[in-house]
């Protein structure tokens, strides 16, 4: 049974077609992922699903009666909530239903006869569905699944306003899980999630008995979660059987195929307009002239394939041979006050060094205090003298207008054509170095950070989440940049198979 049917779905966003008519249909129960490269579209999809935004044209129709959640990590949430008291509201139709019970039971009291008859049989009606519900296992339930997301560690009775976006994010993610629609809208689920927490969301997910769709660049999590696959590309939204994996080999032939036809189509165009051309004119060859003019016509012109803005990444090295090029001693990191035990470590400028652990447990903490971006509270930390850094922060935010003027902003005598070349090479390329910034994706940002951390020669990277945004290939060209790499890198990071390719030494924070 099909639970969403897309119809010659249509929309246009600053100028790009994402959607040229395309359709798609999910059927219930399916587990879908949404792929599709950075900027194609796929969260002006879900939005478009989720109702956050009307398409330009085409039909969306939902099986009647069925539930949605979608997840917005940066939805505005009640701060003044407690941790519990947020997640308890997955359950408001409960709990409007079991005080609807209690004032039966208080009418009790007041009534005899058939009047008590129908009060007990209504009150009887809610407890069933109240104990069908689980109802009153309730916070045994939001304790199950904030365990699984490490929400436990931020306290329960914890006001929303003291926690970090991170947190919050998980926070969101915990209260869509706990109110099971009958349709999850996920987008970048695991961005916040470390690596225990993310084999506890595939395990919850694989047992998902509703319908959902995902957008993750994580590739391993996709190939344990989904059956499905959406694939956006060349403004049009297809379907493909089978995990990413699966999906990946049969995108290759088809695109293989769909490049060869486009080629042959538009050779045969070709040669038909010369002939028209020197035709039309000759009255003994006008009439065949005209004729291959309206079978001309009457061709379907076949989209041209996608044009993939590849990115390739290479960051200088200035030489620099120690044992030490940072030493951290007990260092106290926190605001306020103390988020974690004393830390210490030292690398070499041989070592690439993966920071890992919960997430919202200070590892962002960490990297901004050895930064200066925030003062320690107690410890120390020291560079050798001839270090040369180089940091990558996970947050995305801009002062400038577009990628142009960010670039410029570090680097003022760079003229533009050389800027525009610095920025195509990262996959930055025409109309997209003008655009403003808010409206490139996620990972077209992180692409022009990383253009600029490439104009400076250093020997120690600090990167903080650099994969959270990127697609398959950009961080594919990421990692090999960053094994390239002959300086030490400290790197943030929740995906396991990106890090443990890369770094030689692990520093795991904990409590």
């Amino acid at each position: 049974m099909s639970i969403l049917e897309i119809k010659n779905l249509s929309h246009i966003y600053d100028e790009k077609v994402l959607f040229d008519k395309a359709s798609v249909s999910v059927n219930n129960c399916e587990h879908v992922g949404v792929v599709g490269l950075n900027g194609a579209g796929k969260s002006t999809f879900i939005n478009i699903l989720a109702g956050k935004i009307v398409q330009d044209d085409g039909e969306i129709k939902w099986l009647s009666g069925i539930s949605k959640g979608y997840l917005d990590q940066f939805a505005d949430i009640d701060r003044s909530l407690t941790v519990m008291e947020y997640l308890k509201t997955s359950f408001d139709e409960l709990f409007r239903l079991n005080a609807r019970m209690e004032e039966l039971y208080a009418s009790m009291g007041d009534a005899d006869g058939d009047e008590l008859d129908k009060i007990i049989t209504k009150a009887n009606n809610i407890l069933e569905k109240l104990t069908q519900a689980n109802f009153f296992e309730i916070e045994s339930t939001i304790k199950k699944a904030a365990g699984g997301l490490g929400i436990n560690n931020f306290g329960y009775d914890t006001p929303i306003g003291q926690l970090s976006g991170g947190q919050r994010a998980k926070l969101v993610l915990c209260k869509l899980l706990l109110s099971c629609p009958d349709m999850m809208l996920l987008d970048e689920p695991t961005n916040f999630l470390d690596i225990e927490h993310i084999d506890w969301l595939v395990e919850y997910l694989n047992s998902y008995k509703k319908t959902f769709l995902v957008i993750s660049h994580d590739t391993d999590f996709l190939d344990r979660v989904c059956k499905h696959i959406i694939s956006i590309e060349n403004g049009q939204i297809k379907k493909f059987g089978g995990n990413y994996s699966q999906f990946l080999v049969l995108r290759e032939q088809l695109a293989k195929q769909n490049e060869e036809d486009y080629a042959r189509q538009q050779k045969q165009i070709e040669k038909m307009e010369d002939y028209i051309a020197r035709n039309k004119a000759r009255a003994a060859t006008a009439g065949m002239a005209n004729a291959r003019k309206k079978m001309l016509d009457r061709i379907e012109v076949m989209r041209k394939p996608t044009v993939i803005y590849d990115a390739e990444f290479d960051f200088p090295y200035t030489d620099l041979v120690t044992k030490e090029i940072i030493k951290v001693e007990n260092l106290v990191i926190g605001y306020g006050s103390p988020l974690l035990p004393p830390i210490s470590f030292t690398i070499s400028s041989e070592d690439k060094l993966w920071i890992k652990g919960t997430n919202g447990i200070g590892k962002t903490t960490l990297i901004k205090t050895i930064m200066g971006k925030i003062p320690s509270m107690g410890g120390k930390f020291a560079y050798h003298p001839a270090v040369k850094t180089g940091y990558l922060e996970q947050e995305l935010d801009f002062d400038e207008k577009n990628a142009m003027a960010y670039f410029n902003k570090f680097y003022p005598r760079c003229g533009t054509k050389e800027t525009r070349t610095k920025l195509a090479g990262v996959g930055i390329k025409n109309e997209l170095a003008l655009n403003d910034l808010d409206k490139l994706s996620g990972g077209e940002q992180v692409r022009v950070k990383l253009c600029v951390l490439m104009q400076k020669s250093t020997n120690l990277l600090i990167m903080d989440e650099p994969t959270n945004h990127l697609d398959v290939r950009a961080k594919d060209a990421l990692k090999k940049a960053l094994k390239e790499y002959k300086g030490a890198l400290i790197l943030v990071s929740h995906e396991k198979d990106f890090a443990g390719e890369i770094c030689n030494k692990e520093f795991s924070v904990k409590m």
